[in-house]
């Protein structure tokens, strides 16, 4: 493996850089970006200073490879921050439940002693609330452990 990475010199830190980049893809998040990053900038210096220099042995291109992912990763991480990239448009997209906050529906089974069940789209929804008989209208207001908070619906 050693002499694969001296083989390829300079290159082997670019390969790494679109290694890392391809679990980038993979993975969710922006964790594997900022040592991508880093990868490919010693391995740029690295095919602009040469390989053989006295002073870049790879235990050098190490350090400045791990200072950089740190640097890169914290300023990075402050900048998504800053900007708002890292919440998402539509922090209810795999929370069904909380998605249906607001909606109205036909109680299908009446609550009794705070329990029921409503048939929303094409789900049958556990729900708790006011005791109400079959039939009626009811709002969702809450959503908590895969039950629908309701009331009466005015």
């Amino acid at each position: 493996m050693m002499a694969l990475i001296e083989a390829l010199g300079a290159w082997s830190w670019v390969i790494f850089g679109l290694v890392l980049l391809g679990l980038e893809i993979l993975a969710p998040g922006t964790f594997f970006l900022w040592f991508a990053l880093s990868a490919m900038v010693v391995g740029a210096i690295t095919l602009v200073v040469g390989p053989d220099n006295a002073v870049w042995v790879w235990q050098f291109q190490l350090v400045v490879f791990l200072i950089l992912s740190l640097v890169t990763a914290v300023v990075g991480r402050r900048m998504m921050v800053r900007r708002g990239w890292d919440k998402s448009q539509n922090p209810t997209l795999n929370l069904r439940g909380a998605q249906l906050v607001g909606r109205t529906a036909i109680l299908s089974d009446a609550i009794s002693q705070g329990r029921g069940r409503a048939k929303i789209d094409d789900t049958i929804w556990q729900v708790s609330g006011p005791d109400m008989k079959q039939g009626s209208k009811i709002k969702v207001v809450g959503f908590e452990g895969g039950i629908l908070e309701v009331e009466a619906a005015g």
